[in-house]
């Protein structure tokens, strides 16, 4: 009989308790116990839910208290060189690599592949060794333990060792370093078998990436070596795409106990898997989707499962989610503010432990019975596919009558970036920020007022307009050359605007993890987009009447809110995102009759949805850059448009990046030491280039020093003329004081290049 399994669980808690208890622990409110104690709890609460569900196959060690590619890092004994001599002690000591301290950065932080989760990326060295660190072993013992005493028996799941060192960076072949990190593997599984593990899963995302032969060499005499040393049952577990015919055929030789395939993304895959797989290993079907928060389509569903059957019988069958829940709120159940109709069409983690369990029972039926178990399922599944909230024939419309022409700008950029010169008169190296400061817990207390009916209305946008009078003074004390409004009325820079226009939908408690504490609350995209009525052009007026300098109107561009959603997938993705362009371009237009000279219009997540496969690539970068140049292409020469992106590797796309046609851009570049700006080093962009000098996601405040030194560092691949200054991303998560301190040190940073030679001419 086939069996149910899940291959990783949320973790920032259904309220975000692991949230709160990390930030009380930085901020020395609780104990190390304490905050173990909260995580204790989190993952008793998931296996009691998968155990209630009748789930037979779930996870530990999934759980990591920032994030699990470090923990797997500290493992092996991976550690930064800057981190090693430092004196802090247990999880003062994991938490340096995290966030960093006065002096030590932490480490570099990046997107886990194509979803809007970040990693902390391993750093290696040249002759790298590898060693068992036992106190971070502990981490999965324990919770093989507390499984135990909860009744669970287990699986402990890690990364593997093929994907940890690709992941990695530092050398120049990571993977040169596989066969001695195997080795330590072995030691790994050979302690998970004497605590009592019968058999473990070994995440290797990495395989479903385009791979060398000679990669896929290494992987398999590494996998070769290392089932020889464990009598551990291993799953090899796959996901966000499919495995490639050279890859199947590497993976399918090796004597695995099972293989976890992705039928949510690569669907096309099932039957050269089911045709690859041995005549012992098992398939583990990911026919749930863990990544998006859709009801099941059970019949589609059922019609792969059975497929599998019939290929190699249903005691061979493990029916599981397509990857971790990670990626997912908690419960629908708990979402009260939306219509019954909607919420119907939902299923959150929990809902998705008992689809599992509903597919299991379905297999086992005849079609009488079936039909009668999957009434409900069906019939929310048919509800959404006929309901008229889905389609918007206006907005239809309008997306069919686009020529290319609307997509184009009038004026060259050089045309442009010179009426630009003379319309803003800006200094060498102008000095700016993303968009967001802090939000303070005075913004957020207003925010819960006013949700309660404690603060009116008419106070709440009091109280709001004083926080924008704030932030434009304290920006003009700081001496910055183009200012924001800060942001306070934003709640999130996609949920914002999400709220704001038609056809999105918002949870209270849907919050899924981004990083270590932070949490967002993704907008769930269900129907056609149009925006109502003007969205930011208010707030924006309201700050430029307070200054004479030029103030950015500032925006989320249609690739990010469409990443940052839970998206529709009843249509094609570059559908809907160009409905969200044509809204944004209507935002844009009328930002620029109110006045503004700089409109920014971020696309914080156009790298991350780059498809992971090198074949289908270009096809998204049509559309995404078609979107983003849409929302722009309308506006005068004279009006500037800004573009940020966030932590992305812009080597391989940099001349997709030329066709944004934006006139600034704005990128994360201080973890990498400027690293990043290589890929403008030989290449003769034409815009502006404002490359982060400070990392916002670490509380330490760089001196002035260190930001004039990775400003000269950029002079060295990109002239002058052409760069701007300013933090890494938006200052939300920060705290005034450092905020002050560092956007000071920015300042007086710009001030010091102005007045020394330019590194290139």
């Amino acid at each position: 009989m086939a069996r149910t399994a899940v291959l990783g669980f949320p973790r920032i808690g259904p309220d975000r308790e692991l949230k709160r208890a990390l930030e009380a622990y930085w901020a020395e409110q609780i104990t190390a116990a304490e905050l173990e104690g909260v995580a204790y709890d989190l993952r008793a609460l998931h296996l009691r839910a998968g155990s209630d569900a009748g789930i037979e196959v779930l996870p530990v060690g999934d759980f990591a208290l920032y994030d699990q590619v470090l923990d797997t890092a500290e493992l092996v004994s991976i550690t930064a060189e800057r981190h090693r001599d430092s004196q802090a002690v247990g999880l003062d000591r994991h938490f340096l690599a995290c966030r960093g301290a006065d002096q030590v950065a932490p480490l570099e932080m990046t997107k886990w592949f194509d979803t809007n989760y970040h990693y902390l990326v391993p750093e290696l060295e040249p002759g790298q060794s590898f060693e068992l660190n036992a106190p971070r072993l502990a981490k999965w013992i324990s919770q093989l333990q507390e499984a135990r005493a909860l009744g669970v028996a287990a699986r402990p799941v890690l990364l593997g060792p093929f994907s940890l060192l690709s992941l990695g960076k530092g050398v120049t072949d990571p993977l040169e370093l596989l066969e001695p990190l195997t080795t330590v593997y072995a030691e790994v599984l050979q302690a998970f078998a004497e605590a009592g593990a019968t058999e473990v899963q070994l995440d290797e995302p990495c395989l479903v990436l385009d791979q060398s032969p000679d990669a896929l060499d290494g992987f398999a005499r590494a996998y070769e070596s290392l089932l020889a040393a464990t009598g551990l049952e291993v799953c090899l577990a796959t996901y966000f795409g499919g495995l490639d015919d050279a890859t199947l055929a590497r993976v399918a030789k090796l004597p695995i106990a099972e293989l976890h395939v992705d039928l949510v993304r690569a669907p096309e895959r099932l039957d050269a898997v089911l045709a690859a797989l041995g005549s012992r290993t098992r398939l583990s079907a990911g026919v749930v989707d863990g990544r998006n928060v859709w009801a099941n389509d059970v019949d589609q569903s059922l019609q792969r499962l059975e497929r599998a059957v019939a290929a190699i019988g249903s005691d061979r069958l493990t029916i599981a989610t397509s990857c971790s829940l990670l990626h997912v709120p908690y419960s629908a159940a708990r979402e009260k503010t939306i219509d019954e109709e909607l919420g119907s069409w939902l299923a959150f983690a929990y809902e998705k432990l008992d689809e599992l369990a509903l597919l299991k029972r379905a297999l086992n039926l005849g079609a009488a019975e079936r039909e009668t178990l999957l009434t409900d399922a069906r019939r929310r599944i048919a509800s959404r596919r006929a309901s008229p909230r889905t389609n918007d024939a206006t907005v239809r419309s309008r997306a069919a009558a686009l020529t290319p022409a609307d997509y184009d700008r009038s004026a060259s950029m050089d045309e442009r970036l010179a009426l630009q010169a003379q319309r803003l008169q800006l200094p060498e190296l102008p000095t700016t920020t993303i968009g967001s400061f802090p939000q303070t817990t005075e913004i957020r207390e207003a925010r819960r007022k006013r949700r309660i009916g404690e603060l009116s209305e008419s106070q709440y946008l009091e109280f709001v307009r004083a926080q924008v009078a704030e932030v434009v003074e304290q920006q003009e004390r700081l001496g910055l050359d183009v200012l924001v409004h800060g942001e306070p009325e934003r709640n999130d820079m996609v949920e914002y605007f999400g709220e704001r226009l038609a056809g999105f939908a918002f949870t209270e408690f849907g919050w899924v993890q981004s990083y270590g504490s932070r949490a967002v609350k993704p907008p769930i995209l269900y129907g056609d987009v149009s925006r109502p009525q003007p969205m930011t052009v208010s707030w924006w007026q309201y700050a430029q009447s307070l200054t004479n300098k030029p103030l950015k109107g500032m925006l989320t561009g249609p690739v990010t809110i469409l990443q940052w959603s839970f998206v529709r997938d009843d249509q094609p993705r570059s559908e809907t995102c160009v409905q969200i362009a044509l809204a944004i371009e209507d935002e844009v237009l009328d930002l620029e009759a109110a006045g503004a000279s700089i409109i920014q219009i971020d696309e914080a997540a156009l790298r991350e949805g780059l498809p992971l496969r090198a074949a289908d690539q270009a096809h998204y970068l049509r559309w995404a850059i078609d979107c983003f140049r849409l929302t722009a292409a309308g506006v005068r020469s004279q009006t500037q448009i800004h573009t940020h992106m966030c932590y992305s590797e812009f080597g391989e796309m940099i001349e997709q990046i030329v066709r944004l046609d934006a006139d600034v851009i704005s990128i994360e570049a201080s973890r990498s030491g400027m690293v990043l700006l290589e890929a403008f080093r030989d290449f003769a962009y034409p815009g502006q280039i404002g490359p982060g000098i400070y990392d916002i996601h670490s509380p330490r405040v760089p001196s002035v020093e260190e930001l004039e030194s990775l400003l000269a560092l950029a002079e060295e691949r990109i002239p002058r003329s052409q760069l701007w200054v300013n933090p890494d991303c938006g200052l939300k998560t920060r705290a005034w004081p450092e905020t002050k301190a560092s956007l000071t040190n920015l300042v007086a940073a710009a001030n010091r290049r102005r007045a020394a030679p330019p590194s290139l001419t």
